[in-house]
């Protein structure tokens, strides 16, 4: 069972946009046993969109279309459904009583024709309602492949994906079980990961296949497998897996289907009934940014302070002058000292610290570009690593926070 997602519009080519569609679309329809044979973007043009439907329908038993039905000019999609399947377009009262719902409750606007055309739908097709927008989804077949339009708004596309379409694929088509387990790992390279579990790997049974998943400062390990028989599946990959963590068991956090390291750090702290504050310099909050990213992070995490600027150190983080003029602004004992100060600011039992230079500039500081100091204040102590991650900024700044939270869940799951 093969799926492909054409995504409609030049605001994704042009990188305007970040295509989350086809993203949330494929991760779906993953977890019911559709594999995504291609996922499509092209440009607001008849003649591009027809060739990717012509394409699309050879290879796919589903295609699925985001994008290209809004009320203007430039929302080209329905009309070009209608030259590709020979069809016209006709009122759908349902979905005109809808959006006169729409427009009278929450638009508080004249209804204009270009609203009301945007319940034409395809007579060959059904319609499927979006009560959130007014552009409605369809469901078209032709020569046993099914094209599903669906609006581009994230939100109203959403909706119709749990509400209409994965339940009619559901019920329409006998599917694989499709598993995929990602093993989190965080503080060694691709290529060292992949020479400690080599002959694992060579021994690997053919229906189960490996992926190396590389970020900056953490490697994600996805084994995947497909079968009819869900339990044969699991058993297999589960086997797997458990020849597997004793080789990278030191560099192991989790899997990444339950949590992510965040949250990982989050349910251990709850776990232990502590709390954990941050102080940042060269990560410029973004360890709190990803803290705060996941729901329930009041219950361990007390704020966060970025102390950017060398005088906001000494002013608000109460780091002594002294030991700056002695060591650096950028130096394990300031980074130490931010770190137990932090806790004391906001009453925590532990506290991250981060301050390096990552450049372009060395700043007040003569350290190397690249050169970063991660503290750790626990409830009975301070400790400290300097780092290098190499000469560009942006990825200085996030192989620190990548490291702050390795050294910190390490920390934490000791207990």
């Amino acid at each position: 069972m093969k799926a492909e997602i054409i995504t409609i519009g030049d605001e994704i080519l042009i990188g305007q946009i970040v295509d989350t569609n086809s993203a949330f679309i494929a991760k779906e329809l993953n977890k019911i046993g559709v594999s995504v044979y291609q996922i499509t973007s092209v440009q607001d043009d008849k003649t591009h969109i027809l060739k990717a439907f012509e394409a699309a329908e050879s290879n796919v038993d589903i295609v699925i279309i985001t994008g290209g039905l809004g009320p203007t000019k430039d929302d080209i999609t329905k009309t070009t459904l209608a030259q590709y399947f020979e069809d016209t377009l006709v009122y759908d009262e349902a979905v005109l009583n809808n959006i006169k719902y729409l427009w009278k409750n929450f638009v508080k606007q004249p209804l204009l024709q270009v609203n009301i055309d945007q319940s034409l739908v395809l007579s060959k097709a059904t319609a499927l309602m979006n009560t959130s927008g007014s552009a409605p989804g369809m469901w078209i077949e032709k020569n046993n492949t099914i094209f599903i339009s669906l609006p581009g708004v994230p939100f109203e596309m959403k909706e119709l994906m749990n509400s209409e379409v994965l339940p009619r694929i559901s019920n329409k088509f006998k599917r694989p079980y499709i598993l995929h387990r990602t093993l989190l790992t965080y503080g060694l390279g691709e290529s060292v990961i992949a020479e400690r579990i080599k002959n694992w790997e060579t021994a690997l049974p053919d229906s189960i296949k490996l992926a190396y998943l590389p970020n900056l400062g953490r490697v994600r390990l996805r084994l995947s497998s497909t079968g009819f028989d869900k339990t044969a599946v699991i058993e297999g990959v589960d086997a797997q897996i458990e020849t597997l963590l004793p080789l990278i068991n030191d560099v192991f956090v989790g899997f990444e289907e339950h949590s992510s390291i965040e949250q990982l750090i989050g349910n251990q702290l709850v776990k232990l009934g502590k709390t954990l504050s941050v102080a940042e310099s060269c990560t410029g909050g973004k360890i709190a940014e990803n803290i705060t990213a996941h729901g329930g992070a009041s219950a361990y995490f007390k704020g966060g302070i970025v102390a950017y600027a060398t005088e906001t150190k000494i002013e608000v983080l109460k780091v002594a002058p002294e030991l700056i003029s002695e060591y650096s602004v950028v130096s394990s004992e300031v980074a130490e000292a931010m770190a137990q100060n932090v806790k004391t600011v906001f009453n925590s039992d532990y506290g991250i610290a981060t301050t390096g230079n990552a450049g372009p500039s060395k700043g007040d500081s003569d350290a190397e570009i690249g050169t970063v100091y991660i503290a750790i204040a626990t409830p009975d102590a301070v400790f400290s690593q300097q780092f290098n991650f190499g000469k560009q900024r942006l990825r200085v700044v996030q192989k620190a926070v990548t490291m702050a939270f390795t050294l910190f869940q390490k920390e934490i799951f000791k207990k």
